[in-house]
Parts: C-alpha cells; structure tokens; sequence
C-alpha cells in the first residue's frame, strides 16, 4: 500500500462517490508571533493498495518540529475492503484528518510524515514563518 496523494489544505470534503472536494492548499503558514495556533487543517491523503493487500494496515501520523522532534503522533488502523464495485485491479482510498489548534512553538520547517505498517511513505512539508528576529 502507498500514498498517491498528501497535502495540507484549509478543509476537504469525500462526496457519497469517494470525489475529493479540496479547499485552500497549503505549505506556508503566517504568524506575527510564537507560540503560534492554527485554528485548523486539514491532512488530504489517498491511499492506493493492490487487491493482494485488502485487509489491516497501522497508519501512523506525525508532525515534527523543525529540530526533529514529534509535536504530535496519531496511531490507527485502517481495514481496506473491495467494497460493492469489487475492483479486481486495487482500491483507492481518500481520507482527511482535520486538524483544529495545532501549536507551532517557532518559526521553520516542519513536516507531516505518513507511516504505513512501520514504512515511511510521505513527508509532507510546513514552513511556518513569522517576525524577523529584532536586530541587536
């Protein structure tokens, strides 16, 4: 199974068909101070699995601060299924994960990263920008 598609968006939307529907995306935030809170995004990813690998997968989510460090850790499962259409070729699966209040302590580079059964699929990056430093 991989990830076909990751982004950060203001807000998204799965129609009853399993369409998309996307708004504002992103890879910049703006603040005049920090601490600094989002009031909310939205992680945009597709999944795209092989009818060999139906079944449970561990999905992980972590947001790392500019130094590395895990400011947040999400852990699930997911349980792919052909569904009514039966696809003999796979299975594409859209998910959104809405985000509200994250805090980012400083100004710089963050990244999403998307683990799958223990594998790094994706880094999503996040540049959070803010005040130039005062001269001295």
């Amino acid at each position: 199974m991989e990830v076909d598609l990751a982004l950060l968006a203001d807000a998204a939307t799965i129609d009853g068909s399993g369409k998309l529907n996307i708004l504002g995306v992103f890879d910049r935030l703006g603040t005049s101070a920090f601490p600094t809170r989002h009031p909310r995004m939205s992680l945009v990813l597709r999944f795209s699995a092989g009818i060999h690998e139906l079944g449970r997968h561990a999905v992980a989510i972590a947001i790392r601060a500019p130094d590395g460090k895990e400011l947040v850790r999400i852990d699930g499962e997911m349980n792919l299924a052909a569904g009514a259409r039966g696809v003999a070729s796979g299975v594409l699966v859209p998910h959104i994960l809405n985000m509200d209040g994250l805090v980012f302590p400083t100004a710089g580079r963050y990244a999403v990263d998307v683990i799958v059964d223990g594998v790094h699929q994706v880094s999503i990056p996040l540049s959070v920008e803010g005040p130039a430093a005062a001269l001295a």
